[in-house]
């Protein structure tokens, strides 16, 4: 049986060559939520192949699996299929892609329990920096103002989430750019932005010599960042936006000739003045439904041997 390899083989492909093609895109800038749901396809399209494979090699291994997945099937499709022709390599390829994903249930995991970690010293922090005012609730979503000398704003998620924001951006922030960084960060929030990085880092940790996981971690930080600041300038326009991310990053040397590593402020300022237009509708849903597609490939691939037999 040749489906396991042929989705093994695709699955590897994809995670080489997926990370150049995406990265090419031009558009992606300009729509960055677009983006987001193309890497989110491809990198679903990627472990489910790898699924897919485990679970044709584990039935083809074992008659107790075969069993199983096989059990409302009709003879001529288990028979299209040729289970039990394989030859050891069927029970080895399926331990392996199994430990394969263990390991990265483990990493996302592992992952959740490190943000809780620092979610909950953080909170514990802005408990003791800015203790509760007497009558003062904790079951929504709660603006917290801190005494600092540096402009900053970030918002803690979480099931009781929180906007936090210094002094100091109060005081530089003026009109119309409070309410857009507050728009900023309102946006990661209602996205559920910090799960995409969750995901993203535990594939890249548990598997960084694979390039689709690493590409996906680093675009997910960067893409994150242009769709919020895409929905603040909605709302507030792109030179409210832009000269606010001025004023919370100029002082930390984000503009200066040597940059943070890794600091995307002065390209999305970039952006955000440029202007530059959107997608049209149709172009947008064409990506969006071609991005969609892209986890089929593997299911029609597991399922061509069995729409042979039916058809």
């Amino acid at each position: 049986m040749l489906v396991p390899l042929v989705l093994l083989l695709l699955g590897a492909l994809a995670a080489v060559a997926a990370p150049r093609l995406v990265s090419r895109a031009d558009w992606s800038e300009r729509e960055p939520i677009v983006a987001l749901w193309v890497w989110q396809c491809v990198v679903a399209a990627v472990l489910l192949s790898f699924a897919l494979s485990m679970t044709f090699s584990a039935a083809a291994a074992w008659q107790l699996v075969r069993g199983h997945v096989f059990a409302p099937a009709p003879q001529g499709v288990v028979e299209a299929y040729a289970l039990g022709t394989d030859g050891p390599w069927a029970a080895g390829l399926a331990v392996v892609l199994a430990f394969g994903g263990l390991w990265s249930l483990a990493m996302l995991t592992r992952e959740v329990r490190i943000a809780r970690g620092q979610r909950r010293r953080r909170r514990q922090e802005l408990l003791v920096r800015a203790p509760l005012m007497p009558g003062e609730q904790t079951d929504g979503e709660r603006l917290v103002v801190l005494e600092g000398a540096r402009p900053g704003a970030w918002w803690l998620p979480g099931t009781t989430p929180q906007l936090v924001i210094t002094t100091a951006a109060l005081r530089r922030l003026k009109g119309r750019q409070l309410d857009a960084v507050l728009a900023h960060e309102q946006g990661h929030a209602r996205a559920r932005h910090d799960w995409l990085l969750h995901s993203s880092g535990a594939l890249a940790n548990g598997f960084p010599q694979v390039p689709v996981f690493a590409a996906f971690r680093d675009e997910m930080h960067r893409l994150v960042e242009l769709a919020a600041d895409d929905v603040a300038s909605k709302r507030f326009g792109r030179l409210t936006i832009a000269l606010a991310l001025v004023e919370l990053n100029e002082e930390r040397g984000a503009f200066g000739p040597c940059p943070p590593q890794h600091d995307h402020v002065p390209q999305r300022v970039h952006r955000l003045l440029a202007a530059t237009p959107r997608l049209a509708p149709l172009h947008r849903l064409r990506l969006t439904a071609a991005a969609a597609l892209v986890p089929v490939v593997p299911v029609l691939v597991a399922f061509v041997p069995a729409l042979r037999a039916l058809g």
